[in-house]
C-alpha cells in the first residue's frame, strides 16, 4: 500500500494527540489558527484559490482574498472536529440542528435506498455522524488517499462517528447492495470528476460532475436529496438542511436526463456556496478537466 506523505502523517498523528487532548472549543480554536497559518507555505496554491474565487464569484481580489482565508480556518476547525469525532459523535445533539428531517423520512419511506448528494461545505462529517446517531443507516463514499494510512485514518474516524464507509465510488457492488437495503448514501457531488463525469454549469462554469447519483436513481428508483451542514456565528454549532426529493421537469424522475438531474443538484450547491462561500473548499481546482480540454 501507498504510503507517499511521511511528513503530513506525522504532522497528522502530531495535530490530532493534541485535538485530542483539549476541551472542545479550545481545540477547535486551534485548527481556526493552524489552518490559517497553511497559506503561509502554500503561496501558490493559496494565490490559485483566490484568483479562483474572484473570478467565479466576480468579486474584486482583495474581497476574494478574505474569502479564501477565513476558508483556509474554516478547514482547520474542521479538521479538529473531524480528529475528536470518536469523542464527540454522542454529543452531537449539543451542537448541530437538523432541518428537513421529515424529507428524509419521506424518501426513505419508499424502501429503495436514498442518496444524499453533499459538498465539501460545512462540515459533512458532522452530518453524516449526526444522521447516524439518529439512527439512520448512513453509508460514506470516499476517495482514496496518497498515502494510504491517511485512507485508513479517514474510514476509521467515520465509523467511529457511526457512519459506514464504501471506500471509492467505483465500488459499484456495495454501492448498489446498500441502496436495495433501504440505506442512506451520502455522495459528494462537488469534486472533478475528469473525464467519467459530465460536463454541466457549477458557479456557473462548466465543471466534470460525477454522474452517480443520476445514474443510480435511474437505475434503482431511489430517491435523490441534497443537504448542507453548515458552521453557525458562534463558531462551534452547525445547522444541518435536507431538500426535498429531487425531480426533473414536468415531475419526471430524477436521473431520466443525466445533465439536466446534475445540472439541479449542481445549482442548489451553487447557492449554498454563494450564501456560505467561506464555507467552500477553494483550494480545489473544481473545473480543472474542462480547463484542459478534457471537454468539448
Amino acid at each position: 500500500m501507498p504510503q507517499s506523505q511521511p511528513v503530513i502523517w506525522r504532522a497528522l498523528n502530531i495535530f490530532m494527540n493534541i485535538a485530542r487532548a483539549l476541551p472542545h472549543e479550545k481545540a477547535v480554536s486551534l485548527g481556526s489558527v493552524l489552518g490559517g497559518l497553511v497559506p503561509l507555505f502554500t503561496k501558490k496554491k493559496f494565490g490559485e484559490a483566490v484568483q479562483r474565487c474572484a473570478d467565479v464569484l466576480h468579486i474584486e481580489r482583495n474581497e476574494a482574498y478574505q474569502i479564501v482565508r477565513r476558508s483556509y480556518k474554516h478547514f482547520g476547525r474542521d479538521a479538529a472536529e473531524f480528529a475528536r469525532l470518536p469523542m464527540m459523535a454522542d454529543k452531537l445533539d449539543s451542537l448541530v440542528t437538523l432541518y428537513g428531517a421529515d424529507h428524509l423520512d419521506k424518501a426513505l419511506a419508499h424502501g429503495r435506498g436514498v442518496i444524499l448528494a453533499t459538498a465539501h461545505i460545512g462540515n459533512w462529517e458532522y452530518a453524516a455522524a449526526y444522521l447516524a446517531h439518529k439512527g439512520y443507516k448512513v453509508r460514506s463514499l470516499g476517495t482514496d488517499q496518497r498515502d494510504s494510512r491517511i485512507t485508513e485514518l479517514i474510514k476509521e474516524l467515520r465509523s467511529a462517528g457511526g457512519s459506514t464507509p464504501l471506500g471509492k465510488a467505483d465500488d459499484l457492488r456495495a454501492v448498489i447492495a446498500s441502496l436495495k437495503a433501504g440505506d442512506l448514501l451520502a455522495v459528494p457531488i462537488d469534486q472533478d470528476a475528469k473525464q467519467h463525469g459530465v460536463a454541466v454549469p457549477f458557479l456557473g462554469r462548466m465543471a466534470s460532475t460525477p454522474q452517480g447519483p443520476a445514474k443510480l436513481a435511474a437505475r434503482l428508483g431511489c430517491a435523490v436529496l441534497a443537504g448542507i451542514c453548515v458552521r453557525q456565528p458562534d463558531g462551534i454549532s452547525f445547522k444541518i438542511e435536507l431538500t426535498p426529493q429531487f425531480e426533473e421537469a414536468g415531475g419526471m424522475p430524477f436521473g431520466k436526463d443525466i445533465a439536466a438531474s446534475l445540472t439541479k443538484l449542481n445549482d442548489y450547491f451553487s447557492d449554498a456556496i454563494r450564501k456560505y462561500p467561506d464555507q467552500w473548499m477553494w483550494m480545489y481546482p473544481r473545473w480543472e478537466s474542462v480547463e484542459r480540454g478534457l471537454f468539448s
